[in-house]
């Protein structure tokens, strides 16, 4: 993996602040910030934030940021996009009083899926999202082996975008400690 800076890439929905602080990047986020289409909710939110670059076939990306976030729905990872109505977003989302490892694919509508990760809060998660033909796969760590979080499909005739994630749904001004952005190529195994 290649370690990239972390203000590279276009930002989906500008955050209010972001800088670079010593070997962080600190990203502020919105009011009511969040990604979701329809399904059980009814709405449909397109304001969370997300700095993103190109996401070529058989190429991966890695995030790690500090789990220090403990209100209703604080989010953080990783967003890979095609438009508003294709979209996949991993990592860490605060749910139900813990911390919940999961992702959301969008294909016209959104799906949720979560596992408990209590044991990981005040400390440095990583996510990996490998793309390889017409399939993403994500797998995340923290102080231990990589574990499978989802495979799901990547549409090949799509263009695609890559990058860190965050988003606030029921609070002002959350700050995300993002630690590290790096690329390389696609995993050779799926498990």
């Amino acid at each position: 993996m290649q370690k990239r800076s972390f203000t590279e890439g276009t930002w989906l929905n500008e955050p209010p602040a972001h800088q670079v602080q010593g070997d962080e990047f600190l990203v502020t986020t919105a009011f009511e910030s969040d990604f979701w289409r329809e399904t059980s909710y009814g709405f449909i939110h397109d304001s969370g934030h997300a700095l993103l670059n190109d996401f070529p076939n058989e190429s991966s990306f890695e995030v790690s940021w500090r789990l220090d976030y403990d209100q209703q729905f604080d989010q953080a990872g990783a967003m890979i996009w095609s438009d508003e109505k294709n979209w996949i977003k991993a990592g860490v989302e605060h749910a139900d009083g813990a911390p919940q490892l999961g992702a959301v694919v969008t294909q016209g509508t959104s799906d949720w899926s979560v596992a408990p990760v209590s044991d990981w809060m005040g400390k440095e998660v990583h996510l990996r999202a490998s793309r390889s033909g017409d399939a993403v796969t994500i797998r995340a760590r923290c102080e231990g082996e990589w574990q499978l979080v989802r495979l799901a499909p990547l549409d090949p005739n799509r263009e695609w975008k890559v990058g860190l994630h965050c988003a606030s749904p029921t609070r002002d001004a959350l700050i995300v400690r993002f630690t590290n952005i790096a690329t390389g190529e696609a995993d050779s195994s799926l498990h």
